[in-house]
């Protein structure tokens, strides 16, 4: 066992030790969701104000709409929620490169095999140079989607990861 997996072990058996919330509702009880980034350094339930419970949090590279977009089908069509928030973060690692260096790591990690499965996926690792513009473009991708019903209301946000700060975009 890895020196994380018995920090799991010990903090599950600490955590499950005094949980009370076992019967909470499936759907989220504010019937929304938020799209951010893996990225460690953000703390969605502290820095959005979320309590357990509250809402869906789904995270990816970037918080990218496209990317998360199965997983907002589900919360809205078989969990109920009824609204979005897009919040993506400064320093985001997503600004630091573009498709052809991940390809280029995946050959020099991987080697040939991978990087020949990764092309024949043609998979875009979605990077985008420009912050402000990336959350108002996935905005506009799920506004402008069929699977996501017109009346949702949907935001975008950046986190500053310096401050704790959170902006409006959109």
């Amino acid at each position: 066992m890895t020196a994380i997996q018995r920090n799991i072990e010990h903090a599950s058996s600490q955590y499950s030790s005094t949980f009370t919330k076992g019967s909470l509702a499936l759907p989220p009880a504010k019937k929304y969701l938020v799209l951010t980034c893996m990225d460690a350094r953000i703390d969605p339930a502290a820095a959005f104000g979320i309590e357990l419970g509250d809402a869906h949090v789904i995270r990816n590279a970037g918080a990218s709409a496209s990317d998360a977009l199965r997983s907002i089908i589900i919360s809205q069509q078989l969990l109920g929620t009824h609204e979005i928030v897009l919040v993506k973060h400064t320093g985001c690692g997503m600004l630091t490169f573009q498709n052809e260096d991940a390809y280029k790591l995946v050959a020099e990690n991987l080697g040939s095999e991978a990087e020949e499965e990764l092309r024949a996926k043609k998979l875009d690792f979605l990077p985008f140079s420009d912050l402000e513009k990336a959350v108002r473009d996935d905005v506009a991708f799920l506004r402008g989607n069929k699977l996501i019903p017109h009346e949702v209301p949907l935001s975008g946000w950046v986190y500053e990861v310096e401050t704790g700060k959170t902006r409006r975009v959109v």
